[in-house]
């Protein structure tokens, strides 16, 4: 089997048209759908040919890439694109869908005998754009040799946890993955925060813990972004963490434990967004700190 695919990438936000770009330029022939079309226009640039409807998208396609907002949308759209799918096509749903929305995914995968993978992918924009992504992979053995270069052309590794895409191995660890960052990113604005109204510098901050075990790049990443005004375009917008937040926090409900910060962390993240800082970087929860803009 040849390594060059035929890929429909439907969804072309910040993670869909990096990983769209990187399936091109590495000689795989790409089409992309987006519900704004506008939005995946500049992907023409690097090869890919947009299309008009996610039918169009899959018609005789090797693998369908799904990066979408969350299950419900992934699931709408793979039913419009239910005509032209083809028995045996891989089926790779990178959308951080959620545990609960994962069944529903599965089915439809089962019904028009699909070979479903479950791979949502760690990293933001600028690994993304790099092909440097992680990719969180969970489906069937004897397909990987199809998936494998698309997995290699978005990410700089790959971490099978499963052989079940429907059992949701990949989207637990990524949910896993997930608390972790919107913690360390809720604690990076509050501790900037609180520094602002006690008139702290918060470079004595950074200087006070300087390579020490409580230094982390990542603390010191986000905080760039508030401190000089980076804030967009997102490495990973604030609307997106917050969904993703809740769905930890269901996560969580589910298994019966109470995640108390993540829950803390997916109300700070939607009180920024009210704010209007929805599309801007997730470190932009930062703002949900102070009722005034400072």
């Amino acid at each position: 089997m040849t390594d060059k695919l035929t890929v429909a990438v439907l969804g072309t936000g910040i993670m869909g048209a990096a990983m769209a770009r990187n399936l091109a330029r590495a000689g795989h022939a790409v089409r992309a759908w987006n519900r704004t079309r506008a939005k995946a226009e500049p992907l023409t640039d690097d090869g890919a040919l947009v299309v008009g409807s996610p039918a169009e998208a899959v018609r005789d396609a090797d693998v369908v890439l799904t990066v979408l907002h969350d299950g419900p949308a992934a699931l709408d759209v793979m039913r419009q694109a239910a005509p032209a799918l083809r028995p045996g096509t891989a089926w790779v749903q990178s959308t951080t869908a959620g545990i609960d929305a994962l069944p529903a995914l599965a089915d439809f995968a089962r019904e028009r005998q699909l070979a479903f993978y479950d791979a949502p992918v760690l990293g933001t924009r600028q690994p993304a754009e790099a092909g440097q992504l992680t990719v969180l992979a969970a489906g069937p053995a004897d397909g990987r040799e199809k998936v494998r270069p698309v997995f290699d052309a978005v990410g700089a590794r790959t971490v099978w946890t499963g052989e079940d895409g429907a059992a949701g191995t990949a989207t637990r660890l990524k949910l896993v993955a997930n608390s972790w960052v919107i913690a360390a990113t809720a604690a990076a604005g509050e501790t900037l925060a609180l520094s602002r109204v006690l008139g702290v510098d918060p470079q004595h901050f950074f200087d006070l813990i300087d390579g020490g075990p409580l230094d982390m790049g990542y603390l010191r990443a986000k905080s760039g972004l508030i401190l000089e005004d980076r804030l967009s375009p997102a490495q990973f917008a604030v609307s997106t963490a917050a969904k993703d937040a809740r769905l930890i926090v269901e996560a969580g409900e589910r298994g019966g434990i109470r995640l108390d910060v993540a829950a803390a962390g997916a109300a700070r993240l939607e009180r920024a967004a009210a704010q209007g800082h929805g599309d801007e970087d997730m470190a932009a929860a930062y703002f949900a700190s102070f009722d005034e803009q400072p």
